[in-house]
């Protein structure tokens, strides 16, 4: 198993918690999004991802792209810990609440977003950050909601165990608090993220315990 990660990347953050979770072993293969000009932008590894985004990931000759879709690939072929546990409504939940993160908030706070506002529309490093933690906190007060709605019990965001709604959970909350947006005021999501902070996995995971940390 090879992947191609960037310590700093939600996406591939995602990728090393599910990893870890279900005690995988694995290759990390760096791909620096702003040395070089970005090498996620190279001929080499756009022959791995055409999208010329992190993570990409190989298993058995297969590569696949797009972190949900990998780790939903890791739960089907090594399925002895579930990430998507329950019957089908509790699964569609976990699901919506994970989607909530990597669809919807994530996609326009990442990188190649922030980049595009300063050098296409002339924003300076406070209105960046303005822009971020506006949908930072709009996105996350409503996880929060979606929580209190479902109101299972358990320290973690849908029950007893982390989930795939946690491995999205826990980068997203990983970059707002370098932009100093602090979740303390959501009690379910802190609970959540104490939870799998004490966790090998998620530990593991962590952007500063990469080979790629810098």
């Amino acid at each position: 198993m090879r992947l191609y990660t960037y310590f700093r990347s939600s996406a591939a953050y995602r990728v090393r918690i599910a990893l870890g979770l279900k005690q995988l072993d694995w290759q990390a293969v760096p791909v620096h999004l702003v040395q070089d000009g970005g090498q996620h932008h190279s001929e080499a590894y756009k022959a791995i991802n055409p999208a010329g985004l992190v993570p990409a990931f190989e298993d058995n000759g297969a590569v696949l792209t797009q972190s949900l879709a990998i780790i939903e690939y890791l739960d089907e072929t090594y399925p002895t810990v579930s990430l998507l546990p329950g019957d089908a409504v509790a699964r569609a939940h976990i699901r919506a609440l994970a989607q909530s993160i990597a669809c919807d908030l994530h996609p326009i706070n990442n990188l190649r977003i922030l980049k595009h506002l300063e050098h296409s529309l002339g924003l300076d490093a406070e209105q960046r950050k303005v822009w971020y933690l506006h949908w930072i906190q709009v996105g996350l007060e409503a996880f929060e909601q979606q929580l209190a709605v479902h109101n299972q019990p358990g320290d973690f965001c849908y029950g007893n165990s982390p989930t795939l709604a946690d491995i999205c959970l826990v980068p997203q909350v990983y970059n707002a608090n370098r932009f100093g947006y602090s979740v303390d005021h959501l009690p379910r999501i802190a609970k959540a993220i104490q939870a799998c902070a004490q966790l090998p996995a998620f530990i593991q995971a962590e952007p500063a315990n990469q080979i790629d940390a810098n």
